[in-house]
């Protein structure tokens, strides 16, 4: 069972089922318990074993406190405690009431959003819940369906990470890509050369981020997105509330007038500062040396993650209470309640990212991404078209198994070897195509934990964020693939990119034709 076609089945069972029932912790399980059972070859006992490890493993791992996971955990419950308290104090209504005045209209919050998500580019865990909770207020009060924020949000995270040399992605893939190229004589660059090299080369990143702009410059919408678009600008509900929303706070707290920006701003700007502080400083005291690289080659994010929350956390406290003798609603008993309102809207997401945690264990016992890569490997397939077939099984492969630093590890060596034996001049564009296949199928998976913290940050129905992110996120890959075939026949990047760029240029043009005449349709 064990690196054969059978280790495909458990994350092929989790995701259909997640996409015909839209039932997250349910498709999770079912497939939990199948990967559990084919690891264990059909054995009860050892798939008991195996089920037991996989559910707790986000806590204990390796005969200790798996502090990664913990952390990060901490950090999403921190997050609703920050949430309750803000919108207790009054300060996310008068932080959306400054916005609105200042910030007019619907272009402008998703531009401020795009802006945020692609300035926020250390770390996409951190990118995805502080976006959300800074960006929502302000989305909210111009009608923008929280699936649209969900999507700027994931879209503007880890294809940013992915091309910054400054963030936990760009230190990680850094160190894999000396580890590549450090057997290779021919080669003159550094890895930090070849990694900015390679930024153009990623060409889902090129046509996602312009897929972002151009979304948030237009009002033109597609599918999903579009029903969730017309709900909002029509009737004001931004979200279906019939559905699970993680980070919505269930409890109404008293309504006053005596919320200030700073109840909102004080306590996301200690979380961001703090957590940015932590990580150069987690990083510095691990490497040794003040080299930016090396710190975030070093750092510590989850340890930041947390201390920043916890900064902000206590801020936000400290804010509500200094209201205490001006705010007649204000009482010590609504400390306790938003505390367990906040602890209580993030469960949903915690239990989904333990879930997915313990699926994404599994599969790599049943050894589901070595397959897919030697099925590549033996193919013996054309030098030409390897490009682009690296590209779509580090896809899938993102997809299969719900994580992009999964497929780097496996794929990145692979890619590597094979390129330096067969055709080293298409060496960075084969691994450039890696990095971009499986950002591309992580954005794609309903089990990844970066798509669970994006619709978590935005206060989305994780299906409804898979759902109307697809489409975009199927067209950037069909147009990525084309632009890597060319590359692959004519050897040449640059055309390869302009590739990308006409596709995206015609696709543009002919969208904003047809908004417009349903624009004109609609005034007459």
């Amino acid at each position: 069972m064990v690196g054969t076609w059978v280790s495909i089945l458990p994350p092929l069972i989790a995701i259909v089922m997640v996409l015909a029932t839209r039932r997250v912790l349910l498709s999770l399980g079912a497939g939990i318990v199948a990967a559990a059972i084919l690891a264990a070859s059909f054995a009860p006992a050892e798939s008991v074993q195996n089920l037991w490890t996989a559910m707790i493993v986000s806590f204990w791992s390796d005969g200790e406190l798996n502090t990664y996971n913990i952390f990060i955990m901490l950090f999403v419950l921190l997050l609703g405690v920050i949430t309750a308290f803000v919108s207790l104090s009054g300060g996310s209504r008068a932080f959306a009431e400054w916005a609105v005045s200042r910030i007019k209209t619907k272009r402008g919050a998703k531009l401020l959003t795009v802006v945020l998500g692609i300035a926020i580019f250390v770390d996409d865990y951190f990118n995805a819940l502080a976006v959300g909770q800074i960006s929502r207020p302000i989305t909210d009060q111009h009608r923008i369906s929280r699936a649209k924020l969900a999507y700027f949000i994931d879209s503007t995270s880890a294809p940013i990470c992915v091309i910054s040399p400054i963030s936990s992605w760009g230190a990680y893939l850094i160190g894999q890509l000396a580890i590549i190229l450090g057997g290779v004589a021919a080669i003159s660059y550094s890895p930090l050369s070849a990694f900015v090299m390679m930024a153009p080369m990623n060409f889902y990143v090129v046509a996602t981020l312009a897929m972002v702009v151009f979304l948030a410059f237009t009002n033109f919408d597609l599918f999903e997105m579009k029903k969730h678009e017309q709900r909002a600008t029509e009737t004001g509900e931004l979200y279906d509330p019939e559905k699970e929303i993680p980070g919505q706070l269930k409890e109404d707290f008293p309504i006053h007038k005596h919320g200030r920006v700073r109840d909102l701003v004080l306590p996301i700007v200690a979380l961001v500062a703090v957590t940015f502080a932590m990580m150069v400083w987690t990083g510095y005291v691990a490497g040794g040396s003040m080299n930016i690289w090396s710190i975030f080659e070093n750092t510590d994010v989850p340890k930041a993650l947390l201390t920043g929350g916890l900064t902000g956390t206590a801020i936000a406290v400290i804010l509500y209470m200094s209201q205490m003798k001006k705010n007649e609603t204000a009482t010590p008993a609504l400390i306790g309640r938003a505390f367990s309102s906040g602890l209580k809207a993030m469960m949903p997401a915690v239990l989904i990212l333990i879930f997915a945690w313990a699926l994404t264990y599994l599969i790599g016992l049943l050894e589901t991404g070595l397959y897919l890569s030697e099925v590549v490997t033996k193919a013996n397939l054309p030098v030409a078209f390897l490009p682009v077939i690296i590209f779509i099984l580090a896809g899938l492969m993102a997809f299969s198994t719900g994580t992009s630093w999964g497929s780097f590890g496996i794929l990145l060596p692979i890619a590597g070897t094979i390129m330096i034996d067969a055709a080293p001049e298409m060496l960075l564009p084969a691994l450039a195509a890696v990095l971009a296949g499986a950002v591309f199928g992580d954005h794609c998976s309903p089990i990844s934990d970066t798509t669970i913290l994006s619709s978590t940050g935005a206060g989305c129905n994780h299906m409804d964020h898979v759902a109307t992110q697809l489409p975009y996120a199927l067209i950037c890959a069909g147009i990525s693939a084309a632009g890597y075939i060319v590359l692959g026949i004519t050897g040449s990047v640059w055309l390869g990119l302009l590739t990308v760029i006409l596709i995206l240029a015609i696709l543009f043009s002919v969208w904003t034709i047809k908004a417009k005449k349903a624009a004109m349709q609609l005034s007459l």
